[in-house]
């Protein structure tokens, strides 16, 4: 018996199908690589692309509404800044020096508060609201100044303790001061302050803050006046003052 000695010529290589399905494919690919490189891109289609993307991408923002978006809307009010008060005492004195009609008036400073005292002697004919022409003038140019500030004001009515007669207008001394107090905060309003005005009428209920080194007339005449209090700061007008 002869001795035979086998070869071992490795692995097989692959089958011969599988070389000519490469050589396929990269023929496919070539030539769709030359079918693109030929190709011209359509602007208007490739932007109506691009558009379609971007709005799937990201979507378009909302159109900002201006109807209401509550049941209940406030508006909005502007209002002036409050002035120094320390600046206003120095433009109402001025106003006081150059206005021969104020010239009865005075200004006083109350804790931190700016008090423009204007004698009810000048402003009204006796025991009534009835304003004097003087007065008018008085508060017109007066309010021209309080136009222009958004600090809050009120208006306090005093009178003598006297009892009234009782066949005027007026049935007690505070319904009169009350009255009184109206009657000048309206003319302010017509003089331009548009924001609210407090008025008050105290009768003679601070007659013994007068001071009692006058003598009874001049403290009763003292007594008789209206008082435009402007505070330090703004706001609506409404609240004690």
């Amino acid at each position: 018996m002869s001795d035979e000695v086998k070869k071992d010529n490795g692995p097989s290589g692959p089958p011969v199908w599988m070389l000519s399905l490469a050589d396929l494919i990269s023929l496919l690919l070539t030539f769709f690589v030359m079918l693109f490189a030929m190709s011209k891109v359509k602007i208007d289609r490739w932007d109506e692309v691009v558009d379609a993307l971007s709005q799937s991408i990201k979507p378009a923002p909302k159109e900002e509404n201006d109807e209401p978006m509550a049941s209940l809307n406030i508006p909005r009010v502007y209002r002036k800044p409050a002035m120094n008060l320390d600046y206003l005492s120095a433009v109402i004195d001025d106003a006081i020096d150059d206005n021969p009609v104020l010239g009865d008036a005075k200004m006083s400073r109350d804790a931190d508060k700016l008090v423009i005292s204007l004698p009810g002697d000048i402003l009204f004919v006796a025991g009534s609201s009835e304003m004097t022409p003087k007065a008018k003038q008085a508060l017109f140019v007066l309010g021209g100044v309080l136009r222009n500030i958004g600090n809050r004001i009120g208006v306090q009515g005093h009178t003598d303790p006297r009892p009234l007669s009782g066949r005027g207008q007026y049935a007690s001394n505070w319904e009169l001061s009350l009255a009184r107090a109206g009657a000048v905060a309206n003319e302010l309003k017509k003089s331009g302050y548009t924001d609210y005005i407090n008025i008050y009428g105290f009768a003679a209920s601070r007659y013994d803050q007068l001071p009692k080194l006058l003598d009874e007339e001049a403290r009763f005449a003292m007594a008789r006046r209206v008082d435009i209090v402007i505070e330090p700061h703004g706001g609506s007008g409404i609240g004690g003052t």
